[in-house]
């Protein structure tokens, strides 16, 4: 059984991998956070941070690629592999409409004739293994019966598969019934990635699917940074675990961001997620969502671990 780590813009960069690495050290396998394509010589500094292999160590990383243009996912293989990677995530997922419109993530989807041609660039052109992220479609989810015809024609190294379309984003039930034909359907391994955000949700999914072992978890994982341990051996979130894993990420963010603005912002998105593993949360929500400097912050969240329990 292995678990990795979806990629989330903002929360799961490398500050936060390491962190996460240190105190839980149950993932297989992180994705980072898409990397926009392109033919420019150099990295943007933020994304050189975030893949740079001192920034990862004791980590296995996959770069991820957000792109419709060949040649550009071409160009930025090449400069990952410099770096040491051997695989690289094709990120055909991401809901956003401002990805959509410039058809790439799932907008990509709906360009099936063009998505043939540019997959079959990049894998005659390719120089690592190349994985793909996907939905099932962009507006529909029969799509996936002419999407699983194009991908069977390359040699994927994984098709990692949320089984819903783009104008769903995270709304609505997963497609589990397109997920089981993609079963049988798919020439590649494949991955599945959809709402596991309990042992309860890993269980009742596995329970019709007995034959799935590899999962991809996300917004469930930040919410409670030990579910994978949870689902394999049965353990529960340790809440002094948990304070030190916070305290890491929290002085990591202050160390290399300016201004206590930016690291509030920083924290503010983690516990978006994460305050879901407390007991009569919300005051404390509100109070971190409120908090305009980190003396403010620092008393929400040192009263929210004195005073209540993981659920």
């Amino acid at each position: 059984m292995n678990f990795y780590f979806a990629p989330m813009e903002g929360v799961t960069g490398y500050i936060y991998r390491n962190a996460h690495n240190t105190f839980f050290n149950n993932i297989d396998k992180y994705f980072s956070p898409f990397i926009v394509a392109n033919q420019g010589e150099n990295f943007k500094t933020k994304t050189l941070n975030d893949i740079l292999p001192e920034n990862n160590k004791g980590i296995i990383l996959i770069p991820q690629l957000l792109t419709n243009n060949a040649k550009d996912f071409i160009h930025t293989s090449k400069e990952i592999k410099k770096l040491g990677y051997n695989e690289i995530n094709l990120n055909l997922g991401c809901p956003s409409g401002t990805v959509v419109s410039k058809n790439k993530g799932a907008g990509f989807l709906s360009k099936r004739e063009e998505l043939d041609l540019f997959l079959e660039e990049i894998f005659t052109e390719s120089i690592t293994k190349i994985s793909i992220k996907t939905r099932i479609g962009k507006d529909y989810p029969n799509e996936f019966y002419e999407l699983i015809k194009i991908f069977n024609k390359y040699p994927i190294e994984e098709l990692i598969i949320h089984p819903r379309i783009q104008k769903d984003f995270y709304k609505n039930k997963p497609n589990l019934d397109i997920f089981r034909e993609a079963l049988t359907l798919s020439k590649n391994k494949v991955i599945y990635n959809g709402d596991i955000f309990t042992v309860k949700d890993y269980e009742n999914f596995s329970g019709s699917f007995l034959g799935v072992r590899d999962f991809m978890l996300g917004r469930g994982l930040i919410a409670n940074p030990a579910l994978s341990d949870n689902i394999k051996n049965g353990t529960k979130l340790d809440k002094n675990v948990l304070r030190n894993f916070h305290d890491k990420i929290y002085e990591d963010y202050k160390r290399i961001l300016f201004g206590q603005k930016n690291a509030l912002f920083k924290m503010k998105e983690l516990w978006f997620y994460m305050i879901q593993s407390f007991s009569n949360n919300a005051k404390y929500a509100k109070g971190i969502k409120k908090a305009q400097t980190l003396r403010d912050y620092d008393e929400v969240v040192s009263n929210l671990f004195r005073e209540q329990d993981i659920l």
